[in-house]
């Protein structure tokens, strides 16, 4: 059973698997949409050097793009930066960079910024950042190595070349903040947002 109200079908904007399981456990009938954006290009283009604004900014031009074709329907952007210190993680294009990824944050803290933002009839009407300080555990070669053989491919479509709901959560030694903002969605204030508009039964 859904608790979706809203008349037109709830949208995210992603294909994440996460995310997807996020919603979906949480009773929401929705539709998953690609956001056909460039986002590398927007982020060399923004010029913010903050991981939150950078987050907030990626999630609201995915809400945005997509509400663009579907008009009437309420739209979930969500976006996620990874930083150490002030420098600003991507998705490694391959297992030498995760490697490299790894090598970085093994001993260290870093913090991911996850952001979402709600869009209707091409308005943002929603947004929130939340924050997660995550504590990886040294780590030497031969561990990093075989974590990578056990992980495969998953490395190379999480920043930080990490599913913490999968492997990823042997690297940890500490983590503060809640699962969902981990998992790249922040659920709650999403939630909270739906429910002040009268968009879900609970």
């Amino acid at each position: 059973m859904s608790l979706w109200l809203g008349k037109s079908s709830l949208i995210l904007a992603s294909q994440s698997g996460a995310r997807k399981m996020l919603l979906a456990n949480a009773g929401l009938k929705f539709k998953a949409v690609t956001a056909d954006i460039d986002e590398r290009g927007i982020q060399a283009a923004c010029g913010l050097s903050d991981p939150r604004e950078i987050a907030l900014l990626l999630a609201r031009e995915k809400a945005k793009a997509v509400s663009a074709d579907h008009g009437g329907s309420y739209v979930i952007g969500a976006d996620q930066t990874l930083a150490l210190g002030s420098r600003l993680f991507n998705k490694p294009a391959g297992r030498a960079q995760a490697l490299a990824q790894l090598r970085d944050l093994a001993g260290n803290s870093h913090e991911l910024n996850s952001a979402v933002a709600v869009a209707h009839d091409g308005k943002i009407v929603f947004e929130d950042v939340s924050i997660a300080r995550m504590t990886m555990r040294p780590m030497t070669e031969p561990e990093l190595s075989a974590y990578l053989d056990a992980a495969g491919d998953a490395v190379t479509t999480s920043v930080g070349a990490y599913q913490l709901e999968g492997l990823g959560i042997h690297l940890f030694a500490r983590i503060e903040g809640d699962h969902f903002t981990i998992l790249g969605l922040p659920l709650l204030p999403l939630l909270a947002f739906l429910r002040r508009e009268q968009l879900i039964a609970v």
